[in-house]
């Protein structure tokens, strides 16, 4: 029997909430042949990523017979098969490393650097693989079907094939580490894809094809950084970025790309890798998609070569090394949690009492446009993740541990990292254990204080970075914080690498109509369509009667005149009263009126949409 199933997404936002509905297809419940060779393990890890390795290695470690299950002919992920090899890394707020661990064990092994050789990466993961006896391997083997039990809320038994052929799996936890929560929605676990959660459908993080150059005379490339050629930049021996002078310097060849300030990787054998050229419009779960995405991005690449040879010293004789085989897809599924851990935790430096790792890397939310921006929400000092974000709806033996976890489409743009998601990893490999061992599963484990201190105190033991900790944050307790709260959780509003929203500067018309725009855009299409927005450029400061007149041209459209449009404008509910008793006479706004003044709108569009 085929039913459809209507799974709620709920966004609350400061003062107000907005709810979507994601579709979709439940088909015939899901059986597995029976006398298909059956294999039982006490925990299952799919995937092949670095997260991967960390789950299975920590359960392994914890006493878990334990199969890995990895479509690709090898480990390592994004990092081996993509060429990322340029380590985004966090800062606690002490300036020690926000992720230890397993995390930690890996990188001393590829020397302790942001950037690493793909061999070394590939090996230290396969050794630490292959030095657990409790993990079996199983490479080239895909998921084909997952089998529920009778109430649809645990995973009963997985298909898969592989060299193997086609064989039957058993567990008594599951975790997935995949990049996209594959097997999650294979499980039928509730997901948003991309940027839905703010209201903006269909829209995700361009993506990557990383660039691999050889022959570069590195010394030279000092000497442009130094000369700032291409704009401020920090050179090192085996890492250098910035540049961001390339970006208006060079012109792409095809519409779907650009370059955006250039992070380059230098190995030991002196070849470089550069993560700088975004491609637009690519479906991140669409193989057809991504294949021709990567084929826009090798054609793109050689003509970021000839640019280089002709503009950028050191690069006189540089040739292509080779094409990674796989993109850089930075988001698609984000899985819908026992707690979707909101931009607003990351903002208020937030802890947890089920914290099982730290992130505290800057909020980067890579444009999704070719004319788009890319920004930065906050540099967070730090924030906990919880472990009820690795929980997802539904399913309740299995956990997400990996950038599809239940985190807001804007806190993944920090909590995505691959050493924030090895923290996570491992302890989803040591909660597998003590969820089964104590016969408790995910969803109760997660409401459980005890079971999760014993978690936390296995973690600390085995070298993780942990521990309870307050931070006062950004704007606390200013009059004008629950706007920049609001705003901030639409993706309206961005501090930047110095934390600075300039509350004291005036708000300039250009601003307010790009927010209020861009709001609107988000809160209700249909009115977004029929306002007839403005085309503002320039510094020209806002001014409260300007704003007044704004407001009635868009939302009251009413040809009365009033002697105070101001006064009529929080009469019908677009200022909040301590907005309106600040200026009270017509004079330029601050920015910190102004957002308070934006978010009283965007709540009142809210309201009439429901």
């Amino acid at each position: 029997m085929k039913k459809w199933i209507a799974v709620i997404l709920v966004m609350v936002l400061a003062g107000g909430a907005a709810t979507g509905y994601y579709l979709y297809k439940n088909d015939d419940v899901v059986r597995i042949d029976e006398n298909l060779p059956l294999d039982t393990y006490d925990v299952i890890v799919v995937g092949g990523e670095p997260e991967s390795v960390a789950a299975a290695v920590a359960s392994a470690r914890a006493g878990a017979k334990t199969l890995m299950l990895v479509e690709r002919d090898g480990l390592g992920g994004l990092f081996t098969y993509g060429e990322l090899n340029f380590l985004d890394l966090g800062i606690d707020k002490d300036k020690k490393p926000a992720n230890a661990g397993i995390f930690k064990e890996w990188h001393e092994m590829v020397d302790k650097e942001i950037s690493f050789d793909l061999d070394k990466a590939e090996k230290a993961f396969d050794e630490l693989v292959k030095n657990e006896e409790n993990i079996t391997l199983k490479l080239e083997t895909k998921v084909e079907k997952v089998e529920l039990t009778e109430d649809e809320n645990a995973i009963k038994q997985i298909q898969t094939k592989g060299s193997d052929g086609v064989m039957r799996y058993k567990a008594k936890r599951y975790i997935d580490t995949t990049a996209h929560a594959d097997f999650a929605a294979l499980a039928k676990v509730p997901y948003f894809i991309g940027q839905e959660d703010i209201g903006k459908k269909e829209t995700s993080m361009s993506v990557t094809l990383m660039m691999h150059f050889k022959n570069v005379d590195w010394s030279k490339v000092y000497k442009v950084a130094k000369d700032e050629t291409f704009g401020e930049a920090v050179v090192q021996p085996r890492t250098a970025y910035g540049f961001w002078g390339v970006v208006e310097a060079y012109k792409p060849e095809s519409e779907r790309t650009r370059l955006r300030g250039l992070n380059i990787a230098r190995v030991t054998d002196g070849d470089i890798y550069i993560n700088a050229l975004q491609i637009f419009g690519v479906d991140g779960l669409d193989e057809k998609s991504k294949k021709e995405a990567i084929e826009i991005g090798k054609k793109e690449t050689k003509h970021v070569l000839k640019f280089l040879r002709e503009n950028f010293p050191g690069f006189e004789n540089a040739e292509i090394a080779d094409f990674p085989d796989e993109l850089y897809v930075r988001e698609t599924r984000h899985i819908k949690a026992e707690y979707q851990l909101p931009i607003s935790d990351v903002w208020e430096y937030k802890d947890h009492w089920d914290s099982i790792a730290f992130g505290s890397y800057p909020v980067d939310v890579q444009a999704t446009e070719p004319d788009g921006e890319d920004y930065i929400i906050l540099n967070p000092k730090q924030y906990a993740i919880p472990f009820r974000s690795l929980v997802p709806k539904k399913i309740d033996n299995l956990l997400v541990a990996s950038k599809a976890s239940g985190f807001s489409s804007l806190a993944a743009g920090s909590a995505r990292i691959v050493p924030t998601g090895m923290s996570t990893a491992e302890a989803a490999g040591i909660a597998s254990v003590l969820s089964y061992e104590k016969e408790v599963n995910f969803r109760e484990m997660s409401k459980d204080k005890k079971l999760i201190k014993n978690l936390q105190k296995e973690l600390i033991a085995k070298d993780a970075h942990l521990y309870p900790f307050k931070l006062n944050y950004l704007y606390e307790g200013k009059w004008y914080y629950p706007a920049v709260k609001d705003l901030y959780t639409r993706g309206l509003l961005f501090a930047g690498y110095e934390n600075d929203l300039k509350p004291q500067e005036p708000f300039t018309e250009e601003q307010f109509v790009w927010m209020v725009k861009n709001g609107v855009e988000r809160t209700d299409r249909e009115l977004y369509k029929k306002i007839d927005w403005p085309e503002i450029s320039g510094d020209q400061s806002l001014t409260r009667d300007k704003a007044a007149r704004y407001i009635f041209e868009w939302f009251i459209k009413s040809d009365k005149q009033h002697n105070n449009p101001w006064a009529a404008a929080a009469k019908k509910g677009y200022l909040n009263g301590e907005v309106f008793k600040r200026v009270d006479e017509n004079r330029p706004l601050l920015k910190e009126e102004g957002y308070s003044l934006v978010s009283s709108i965007l709540k009142q569009v809210e309201k009439k949409n429901k």
